[in-house]
């Protein structure tokens, strides 16, 4: 009888370990958020010798934390299969956090660069905040997304709309290009409000349309099916040998299209 009650103690906490790298996942979440959210503005000189106002380079913090989270989070699922530990109670857990750390942190950032935006035209300082809410559209749409996954039954093998996490992570990837892409051209256009009310509106569709993406879930392991997720890795390899952090959002739009042309993991 003792060794039965240890051995429902083992499995207790065994089914828990899942549930503390979901936890993990929204702790890095937190600290990425208080990144972006204690950003600032500072002075900076142009190649004229012309102030211009920027965002810190700690701001960069933020999208580390971002793709740490996001590594965590691929792994609380792996860790969850591999113990058979799924459960209702960390399928939850694993929304509540992907809602903080690939909604709520990105949509900050983009908050901040449109404020930024802003700050670049005359009395923009004094711009009336309205024109800023936009940016909490992206986690108001990570959480409808969210939502419906969890009562979705028809997600298997694939995905309905973009999954939050490589929307956050696309976001996230924009403060690392401002800073060390070294491209007036770039963060010309990074500086520029209706860009990111583009960005807004194409993450959110992305992430709330029924539109079929693909999930690295297989009915079979076959060369069909991983040929879609080596044409994304190439093309990432590739953009990233050329690009540096511009990979991540041409990785992010390769994985859309190829999303699109391989329709054979339905969601």
């Amino acid at each position: 009888m003792q060794h039965n009650t240890e051995e429902k103690g083992n499995k207790g906490f065994i089914g828990q370990i899942p549930n503390i790298f979901t936890l993990f996942n929204l702790f890095f979440g937190c600290l990425a958020i208080v990144y972006a959210i204690q950003t600032g503005f500072s002075l900076s000189s142009d190649a004229n010798g012309e102030n211009l106002l920027v965002i810190p380079e700690k701001i960069c913090m933020a999208s580390i934390f971002i793709a740490i989270a996001a590594v965590v989070d691929f792994f609380d699922g792996f860790v969850a299969r591999l113990l058979g530990a799924s459960s209702d109670m960390g399928k939850q857990l694993d929304s509540l956090a992907d809602v903080v750390s690939f909604g709520v942190a990105p949509g900050i950032i983009v908050y901040q660069f449109l404020r930024l935006s802003f700050a670049q035209q005359p009395n923009g300082l004094d711009i009336n905040t309205l024109w800023l809410m936009p940016a909490f559209i992206v986690p108001c749409a990570g959480a409808y997304r969210l939502a419906r996954f969890n009562i979705d039954t028809e997600q298997s093998y694939g995905f309905k709309g973009v999954p939050i996490p490589a929307a956050g992570l696309f976001i996230a990837s924009f403060p690392l290009i401002y800073w060390y892409s070294n491209t007036r051209q770039i963060n010309s256009v990074l500086t520029n409000h209706w860009f990111w009310y583009g960005i807004i509106f194409i993450t959110s569709y992305l992430m709330v349309s029924k539109l079929s993406m693909l999930a690295l879930k297989f009915k079979n392991l076959t060369i069909k099916n991983f040929l879609p997720f080596i044409i994304i890795g190439i093309i990432a390899i590739i953009s990233a040998v050329f690009t540096r952090w511009i990979a991540v959002p041409i990785t992010f739009a390769s994985y859309t299209i190829v999303s699109l042309v391989f329709k054979q993991n339905k969601a």
